[in-house]
């Protein structure tokens, strides 16, 4: 019997019902990939040309290394302490030490730099890079080989040489964190010809003294005891060059055959050496490496400081005497705020007296008659103001009055010629009529007439 024919619409196989299918935003699984590029590649070596070198106002340098089949994205941010920085210039070839991650915000992966060096001189880093190869397919940078530390180390044995910075830093925080640590030194050369051998051979004699308890070896003791917890290779930072001797095969055949742990801190941070991955513990510097060793004793020894403080504290003397020191407290403010609360009784009875005082009806009606004694006053002295006023402005008129008046004009010899029957004023000489009887007007008295016309 044949099978049917699955329709064009059945997405079965393509979305299975399956609900434990994850699905991922792009957010995570760029973080998921940032996760496993930061995690299987980590810090690495990498050589290429710089090309399209920019720098941000920030001062964070942006460009990009390629070679003839590929090309990546670089950052050197301005607060790394990065030498020779100059170097990244366009067209430049170089070497670059960085870690490898992703800039989420894109989704595209990038080197951060920590180290520049030009790549003529990579014949070093070559056989470094062979050398590391090797030994990791030994197993000897395997982490299930790597001892832990003592929590609390009693005597460790210090290979450095006992001139250089190292040695300073190292001794300075193992006396402020942990005194009675004890160290036994084994003075070597860090760098130069022969450095190597002989800092192999310091492992070896602390090994062979810890087991043995041999006096004849080369090494500063300060008691009898012959045991070591673990061993201490370190040196300040410098060039590829200087640190070379933590680098040889020879060094990293000491340390793998330790019996004893062994702590390198080679250089600065971003200095990394075949010790530094054969070590049981790799410090990123010699100061790092004191706090590391010394870090069980001095946590213990800060516990029994705050738990003998804490008991101190939970003394009950103590407590007795905090319960009267807070008693005193509350009996002082009990009696800071009664006074206060008198005080501001006696300031609200005040008030109130002396509004009660501003409010009875015989001081009231004082001060009334006050007031409208003195609004009379200046009623009066208004009232005569405004009828001296009045008085002056009439005298005024009547004195413009005057002076436009028809006596006035009478005054000075003129006379006014009226019609006698309707007192209209005769301007002109047609005005009068023939046996029209007329009266005129002069300054003393009126005269009458009668108008005779001789046409």
């Amino acid at each position: 019997m044949s099978q049917p024919t699955k329709s064009q619409w059945d997405f079965g196989e393509l979305f299975p019902p399956d609900a434990r299918r994850r699905v991922l935003s792009v957010s995570e699984l760029t973080q998921h990939i940032r996760a496993l590029l930061e995690k299987q590649i980590g810090q690495i070596w990498v050589s290429g040309e710089v090309t399209n070198r920019r720098t941000h106002s920030s001062g964070h340098i942006y460009f990009t290394l390629k070679d003839a089949g590929a090309q990546m994205n670089c950052v050197l941010f301005s607060r790394e302490k990065v030498l020779q920085r100059e170097l990244l210039a366009d067209g430049q070839k170089v070497l670059l030490q960085g870690d490898v991650t992703v800039y989420e915000a894109r989704g595209q992966y990038q080197l951060i730099v920590r180290a520049v060096e030009l790549q003529g001189v990579g014949a070093l880093q070559i056989a470094f890079e062979k050398l590391k190869q090797k030994l990791a397919a030994l197993g000897w940078f395997a982490p299930e080989r790597k001892r832990p530390l003592p929590k609390y180390p009693q005597r460790i044995g210090l290979v450095t040489s006992p001139t250089g910075a190292a040695i300073r830093d190292v001794l300075h925080v193992l006396q402020r964190r942990n005194p009675s640590l004890e160290i036994i030194l084994v003075p070597c050369r860090v760098q130069g010809d022969g450095a190597a051998a002989e800092i192999a051979e310091a492992i070896k004699s602390l090994n062979s003294y810890s087991v043995a308890g041999s006096h004849r070896l080369p090494i500063q003791r300060f008691n009898d005891s012959t045991i070591l917890d673990l061993i201490l290779l370190t040196r300040g930072g410098g060039s590829l060059e200087d640190l070379w001797a933590f680098n040889e095969e020879v060094v990293a055949r000491a340390i793998f055959e330790s019996a004893i742990p062994i702590v390198s801190a080679v250089g600065h941070e971003i200095d990394f050496t075949i010790a530094d991955f054969v070590a049981d513990v790799r410090a990123a510097t010699p100061s790092a490496a004191a706090e590391i060793i010394t870090e069980g004793v001095f946590a213990s020894r800060q516990l029994v400081e705050s738990l003998t403080q804490r008991m101190a504290r939970m003394h009950p003397r103590r407590q007795l005497n905090e319960h009267l020191q807070r008693l005193d407290d509350l009996q002082t403010g009990l009696l800071r705020q009664t006074k206060q609360g008198v005080n501001e009784r006696f300031v609200t009875w005040r008030n109130l007296a002396s509004r009660l005082r501003q409010v009875r009806p015989k001081q009231f009606l004082k001060q009334r008659r006050e007031v409208l004694k003195v609004s009379q006053r200046r009623l009066h002295e208004l009232a005569q103001a405004k009828v001296k006023n009045c008085k002056t402005s009439l005298a005024a008129t009547e004195s413009r009055l005057r002076l436009l008046g028809p006596e006035q004009v009478l005054a000075r010899g003129y006379s006014i010629t009226l019609d006698a029957a309707t007192g209209k004023i005769i301007r002109r000489a047609t005005d009068a009529k023939s046996g029209q009887n007329l009266r005129t007007r002069v300054r003393e008295g009126e005269i009458f007439s009668k108008v005779e016309r001789n046409d």
